[in-house]
């Protein structure tokens, strides 16, 4: 992926998938892609984020110290 304006590289990233959807975003913020990938996840989506060593992580580890 493709830094954002300024030349950096999004820390996290989030990927949303449900039946034939499938929704990517990146954000600097762990609280925020935590926070949407929450949302997401108890609307039935299935969720995955990624932070920036390339390790990836389902709703149960969300909220983990180390977690994204």
């Amino acid at each position: 992926m493709q830094g954002d304006a300024r030349g950096c590289e999004l820390a996290y990233k989030m990927v949303a998938e449900r039946d034939n959807e499938k929704y990517s975003f990146a954000r600097e913020s762990r609280l925020l892609i935590v926070a949407k990938a929450k949302v997401w996840a108890s609307e039935g989506w299935r969720v995955v984020i990624t932070d920036q060593d390339g390790k990836a992580y389902a709703p149960p580890e969300f909220d983990q110290p180390s977690a994204a």
